[in-house]
């Protein structure tokens, strides 16, 4: 039981094909409105069959009867005059549905090469560094101080005490007015070495 729209519209489906029977296909494909005549020549018969016209021209259509569109067909080739080479690359775009799979990567440098930067870190230059995150530093907990004393000493965390005097007095050498011939230009760096030997040497966090 259907009730009647108070505004007098029908939806159904039915009411559209109706109102607009353009398109309408029979089960054997052929346009039931066309009022077109076979293409082939010296054909009479109506052309209610179409046929696209090329393999690159799919949305432009020669239209036949039955006889003749069958016979087009038989004869449709959509590879005509294609190469090797044009076949193979045809065949594995198929293969994906003409979806390439795109290549994988960092998807930072693919955002920065859309900006015509290969390397990321060119935006700062040659002095352009990555940050080196936890897994660069040392394992040992150290206080700052201690820390710091090393890097003034160019040492490392597992060195031993001694190892760490070695580096002090390699740098003294250098750094020493008594011992570099009388320049003095490094006597604020001498005084960070001197520092930083102080804070190793009283510490109980090397042997």
């Amino acid at each position: 039981m259907t009730k009647s729209d108070p505004f007098g519209f029908d939806m159904s489906i039915r009411s559209a094909k109706k109102k607009n029977p353009r398109g309408r296909r029979a089960a054997t494909g052929a346009s039931e409105t066309s009022v077109r005549v076979c293409d082939k020549d010296g054909c009479e018969e109506a052309g209610k069959f179409r046929a696209p016209k090329a393999p690159d021209v799919l949305d432009d259509f020669y239209w036949f009867c039955q006889e003749h569109v069958r016979e087009y067909n038989n004869r449709w080739n959509f590879f005509e005059g294609t190469t090797e080479a044009e076949l193979n690359a045809q065949q594995s775009k198929d293969k994906v549905w003409e979806r390439e799979t795109k290549p994988m990567g960092d998807p930072e440098a693919r955002a920065w090469a859309r900006l015509g930067i290969e390397d990321p870190h060119q935006v700062l230059g040659q002095n352009a560094t990555r940050n080196p995150g936890r897994s660069a530093q040392a394992g040992r907990r150290l206080p700052p101080t201690e820390r710091r004393a090393l890097e003034v000493l160019e040492a490392k965390d597992d060195w031993s005490k001694a190892d760490i005097r070695k580096a002090y007095k390699k740098l003294i050498k250098v750094l020493h007015p008594d011992m570099n011939g009388g320049d003095r230009s490094q006597e604020e760096q001498l005084q960070e070495v001197v520092w930083a030997w102080d804070q190793i040497k009283d510490s109980r966090s090397f042997k």
